[in-house]
């Protein structure tokens, strides 16, 4: 099938080749993701760049203005994400500085653990520290609430193909109430919404580089934290997580953010944050799998139900979740 927008945008950087120095010949894909966005490398002689990603963004599908006033957000706040060196909105196309080809989740092994995640959670803290309310999306009830709906929805209903009684739906209801309750109580700062091991890039200088951050909006304090620490791609010893936590902790502290001041508060606010954030990616996944033929996400749901397992077996409030989804393990 011929790719339309394929040979719009080797029109697009026919225009950029000279002033950039490309070699358009060497276009190559570099990765896709779960949206409808693609991005491409290209090599380049033009000093300081020896290679570019180019982002191509259906304008009807992803627009691409999100991206465009988060990344020079987060620019003023001293992170390491992508330049933007040209772009043409109408077509959804964005020239970006490359942050290379290594993500976390390629590097991370027991040795160099500690040293990346310090580094990741520094760089979070440098992110909560540039917050203003006003500037991003409020992570609302209805946004929160629309999260935990697709679990229900999708991975319940369409990949358990389990229908809950009354009595459970209502079970499942109050869960989720004292799960909002909770994460609407937090302190709001500004949240990345995917800041974990497949959008952390690692860098020599100024580790790590951030990205895919376009959904950002001022939100609860431990979200971002939980992405990172109960990573839905790798998973970590308690102790280990235990550990960064308490470094999080600590630097924030240190640095005036709005924690809670007993860690027990603060350890309880991640947890139930995280359970809300996996709930909606169970369902994220199996929509990823029945809607767009994704099926490469599956694989991820066991980590991420033994998460939520965890934190539900944990809390006696919670329980209802667990004893919905004990019968199906």
């Amino acid at each position: 099938m011929p790719d339309s927008r394929l040979s719009l945008l080797r029109q697009w950087l026919g225009a950029l080749a000279l002033p950039w120095q490309m070699d358009l010949g060497s276009l190559a894909p570099a990765s896709a993701d779960a949206s409808f966005r693609r991005y491409f490398r290209i090599q380049s002689n033009k000093a300081d760049y020896s290679s570019l990603i180019i982002m191509d963004a259906p304008p009807d599908k992803e627009p691409i203005e999100p991206f465009v006033r988060v990344a020079r957000l987060f620019a003023q706040a001293q992170l390491n994400v992508p330049l933007i060196l040209a772009e043409n909105n109408s077509a959804g196309f964005l020239l970006l500085s490359d942050l290379g080809n290594i993500t976390y989740l390629d590097q991370l092994k027991l040795s160099n653990a500690e040293k990346l995640y310090n580094d990741a959670i520094m760089a979070l803290v440098q992110l909560q520290l540039a917050s203003q309310a006003n500037v991003l999306p409020e992570y609302n009830a209805e946004l929160l609430q629309r999260e935990l709906d697709l679990f229900p929805e999708w991975y319940l209903k369409r990949h358990l193909n389990l229908n809950l009684s009354a009595k459970q739906q209502a079970k499942l209801s109050a869960c989720f109430n004292l799960l909002l309750k909770n994460n609407l109580a937090q302190s709001k700062v500004f949240v990345h919404r995917d800041y974990h091991s497949r959008n952390l890039m690692f860098t020599v200088h100024h580790n790590p580089g951030i990205l895919d951050f376009q959904d950002a909006v001022f939100g609860p304090i431990t979200y971002d934290l939980a992405s990172l620490l109960r990573d839905a791609y790798i998973q970590w010893p308690e102790e280990k997580i235990l550990n960064w936590l308490i470094f999080y902790w600590e630097s924030a502290r240190r640095v005036g953010l709005p924690v809670p001041p007993d860690f027990g508060d603060f350890f309880r606010d991640f947890e139930w944050m995280g359970l809300q954030r996996h709930l909606k990616i169970l369902g994220i996944f199996a929509r990823l799998n029945y809607r767009d033929g994704k099926a490469n996400y599956l694989q991820s749901i066991p980590l991420v139900l033994h998460y939520v397992l965890h934190v539900a077996n944990r809390y006696a409030e919670l329980k209802p979740l667990a004893r919905i989804l004990a019968p199906l393990n």
